[in-house]
């Protein structure tokens, strides 16, 4: 029998090792950045299109590389980082292992052009699937440049299960973001299809976020600082009220490296508790500096995952210092925010207070006849005219009163006969179900599905009809997002505008909103919109529902009457009527069941 163990051919190991580090064209995207970061860059431009599975480019000012480095680049576990093992516990740079460029030039045609200061001509390679198929010396400038075209282009079966481009452009737009925050001292630019979404300057560690997150994000802020002798400590967290249900604004970096972390997350939130509503989730930049030696990050293919040596200490410090800046936040706001007209000046404190005197006339007599009286100086004084001609006060009371009781004899002859208006036996219970009685039992609704059920074929017939309803805002309302939410709604403003939402973009990432669908608050426009905008972040089967499907339910949910709200009796009633006026009563756009029916056989059994 022969021997059933061989080696790999190397293209095979390469891209097994490229099924580890490039998950997706935002893996591409975070090796290359990072790569630029550790040449010293100041400068890099990332070029992006269609979602990176046509094109990835970065473009840096680095120090570039010699010949000889640019071909060893692209081999496997090629390193200028590691020398020894020990090695691996003193890192100062991103990228170490010597995977990266090997598994992207495995996978996809990669062109490198790099050349160093002190060189005369630098070097141009082509590379397709871990093949040199082209190298010579080329001019160019200081630094480098690598395209990575046609991702996976030999491996058809993971190009397969790549998501939308909208979602990819999500995870490459989050890439960016986690390294374009953990370097503040690097310029960077990002375009995607022509179109540049970031251009961030050379700036400090708030001014980036401010930059990246929009403007309004200023004022949201809270500074953390604590130094120890286990780890330093700086960054930002959210105020309170500013808190969002999505868990998109939370950013931990350990040495300038993004990382995830569900313990130190547990301790952020915990320094929360008490000041967030159900459901919402804290905002968070924090910059963690630890020694060299104290953290593993070797623990994971991507690198984001990593391993403390202290971890209990670190959890009771972040918690600490987050809590602590929370409470000097707190402080700073009821010392600032007071009304100086409510303040009672310290002089005053000291001095004795005086009831009011009231003066009362005791010679005062209202039913005295006389024309006029005199009381002291200090009353003023009274005068009641005589009555004149009083019999005519109750002149005609005899044909007035004959009157009055033809007058309810009528109106109680005709309530006698006329139909009364039946009402239904209906409530509210607990301001979350209604209660409706049937004759085989009751019917028990969900009040916030019901409303929603309802506005979703509603919003859903004013897509398809294009004949939206709009309400115009006597003043307008402006929104301040990050670059990519307000791309995001520039996609769908056709679609938004057919169900009511009237709004256009203007500088500095601000959207104007000047009408609104007329079932929708002016107080959830926010929350309906960041509905929005996640949802359609989601890579959801393109059979099965469509964009207008799933925009329909996104504004339902965010419009719908929320439990915990009061409904009056004609509510409750017209919310029943349009109900099971539906084409799909029983279930919700999501499928999730709106009305349960007790029969009063069930009732009987519990009593049983």
């Amino acid at each position: 029998m022969s021997d059933i163990i061989r080696l790999l051919p190397d293209h095979v190991a390469n891209q097994i090792a490229a099924g580890e580090v490039v998950q997706r064209p935002a893996s591409v995207v975070k090796e290359l950045l990072e790569n630029a970061i550790d040449a010293g860059a100041t400068q890099i431009s990332l070029i992006i299109k269609d979602a990176g599975k046509t094109l990835v480019q970065v473009i840096d000012d680095g120090k570039g590389m010699s010949m000889t480095d640019a071909r060893m680049a692209f081999e496997r576990h090629a390193t200028s980082k590691i020398t020894n093992a020990n090695d691996l516990f003193d890192l100062h740079t991103k990228g170490f292992r010597g995977e990266a460029l090997a598994s992207v030039a495995a996978i996809a045609h990669v062109s490198l052009k790099t050349k160093r200061e002190e060189d005369d001509l630098g070097t141009f390679l082509e590379i397709e699937g871990s093949k040199v198929v082209n190298q010579e010396p080329v001019v160019t400038t200081k630094g480098t440049m690598i395209s990575v075209r046609n991702l996976f282009y030999n491996v058809p079966a993971r190009r397969k299960f790549l998501k939308s481009d909208n979602v990819e452009l999500r995870n490459i737009t989050d890439e960016f973001h986690r390294v374009a925050m953990a370097h503040p001292q690097v310029g960077l630019k990002f375009s995607s299809n022509d179109t540049e979404l970031f251009n961030l300057p050379i700036s400090n560690y708030r001014q980036r976020i401010v930059n990246i997150m929009g403007a309004k994000t200023n004022e949201k802020l809270v500074p953390v600082e604590e130094e120890t002798e286990l780890v330093k400590i700086s960054g930002f967290v959210g105020k309170p009220e500013f808190a969002r249900k999505t868990k998109g604004l939370q950013y931990f970096f350990v040495n300038d490296r993004f990382i995830k972390h569900n313990y130190l997350h547990h301790a952020v939130t915990s320094a929360f508790e008490g000041l967030l509503k159900e459901k919402n989730n804290p905002t968070y930049f924090l910059f963690l500096d630890v020694p060299k030696d104290s953290v593993d990050i070797n623990i994971h293919p991507t690198k984001t995952e990593v391993k403390f040596d202290d971890e209990h200490s670190l959890y009771a410090i972040v918690r600490a210092s987050v809590k602590h800046a929370l409470g000097q936040f707190s402080i700073n706001a009821i010392d600032f925010d007071k009304e100086p007209q409510y303040e009672v000046p310290y002089e005053y404190t000291k001095k004795n207070t005086s009831s009011p005197k009231i003066e009362v006339n005791p010679d005062f007599n209202p039913f005295s006849n006389t024309g006029s009286f005199s009381t002291n100086k200090s009353t003023p004084s009274y005068s009641k005219p005589a009555p004149q001609a009083w019999e005519s006060l109750y002149a005609g009371l005899d044909e007035a009163s004959t009157l009055v009781d033809e007058t309810e004899e009528v109106s109680m002859t005709t309530s006698m006969f006329e139909d009364e208006k039946v009402t239904r036996n209906i409530f509210q219970l607990q301001r979350k179900f209604i209660i409706s009685t049937l004759k085989s039992g009751m019917l028990v609704i969900h009040q916030n599905r019901a409303h929603e059920r309802v506005l979703y074929e509603q919003l859903l017939k004013h897509i398809t009809v294009q004949r939206g309803t709009s309400q115009q805002l006597l003043f307008p309302l402006r929104l301040n997002l990050p670059v990519d939410e307000v791309s995001i709604l520039t996609q769908l403003q056709d679609q938004l505008e057919q169900t009511g939402f009237i709004f256009k973009t203007l500088a500095n990432n601000v959207v104007e909103i000047v009408g609104l669908p007329i079932q929708l608050k002016e107080k959830h426009v926010p929350e309906v919109l960041e509905t929005i905008i996640r949802d359609s972040e989601l890579d959801l089967p393109k059979e099965s529902f469509s964009q207008s499907d799933r925009l329909a339910a996104t504004m339902a949910r965010g419009m719908a009457i929320r439990s915990g709200e009061s409904m009056s009796q004609e509510a409750m009633e017209n919310l029943v009527d349009e109900l099971f006026a539906c084409k799909e009563s029983e279930l919700t756009a999501q499928g999730k069941k709106v009305f349960i029916n007790i029969t009063g056989e069930s009732l009987n059994l519990k009593f049983n």
